[in-house]
C-alpha cells in the first residue's frame, strides 16, 4: 500500500478578505492540483503533509483536520500497487513568497480554485475543504465572542 499525503491549504480569510487555496502544477500532466508527498516508512501522513509544505513551499502550516481520503492503484516497477489518498485541511501561518520546490504554485480565491483544479476527487475535497473552512471561521468567531 502506497499513502500519499494531500494538502488542502487555505491562507487569509480574515478582516473580511477571502480565503484563497494553494495549488501547484503537476509538471508532468501539465494540470494543477493540490500538493502532494508519499509518505515515508516510519512516517504518519500528517508529518508527511507538513514536511512537503515546508520544505518545497517553504512555509509553515498547521493541520486543522482530515478532509477526506480517496483509493486508487498505482503501477510501480510493473507491478500493480493499492494507493491511498489521505486529504488534510491546513492553515498557512508563514510563508517566504517562493515556491522553491514547486515548478510552478498559485493562490486562488474558491471559485478559482475549483475552476482550475482539473481532477473531479481534488474538486469534491476542496469543496468539503471550503465547507469545514467555513464552520472552522464560525467556531473561532463564536470563540473570541
Amino acid at each position: 500500500m502506497i499513502l500519499v499525503s494531500v494538502a488542502v491549504l487555505f491562507k487569509g480569510g480574515k478582516h473580511g478578505r477571502k480565503e484563497s487555496w494553494f495549488l501547484v502544477k503537476n509538471p508532468e500532466e501539465d494540470r494543477w492540483e493540490m500538493p502532494k508527498v508519499t509518505v515515508r516508512k516510519g512516517e504518519s501522513s500528517v508529518r508527511a503533509a507538513l514536511r512537503m509544505i515546508a520544505e518545497k513551499g517553504a512555509m509553515t502550516t498547521k493541520v486543522i483536520n482530515e478532509v477526506g481520503r480517496a483509493g486508487g492503484v498505482t503501477t510501480l516497477n510493473g507491478k500493480i500497487l493499492p494507493q491511498r489518498y489521505l486529504y488534510y485541511f491546513m492553515k498557512l501561518r508563514f510563508f517566504s513568497k517562493e515556491c522553491v520546490g514547486f515548478p510552478e504554485c498559485l493562490w486562488l480565491e474558491y471559485a478559482q480554485a475549483v475552476k482550475k483544479v482539473s481532477s473531479k476527487r481534488e474538486k469534491i475535497m476542496l469543496k468539503q475543504a471550503r465547507k469545514m473552512y467555513k464552520k472552522w471561521r464560525k467556531e473561532i468567531k463564536n470563540k473570541k465572542n
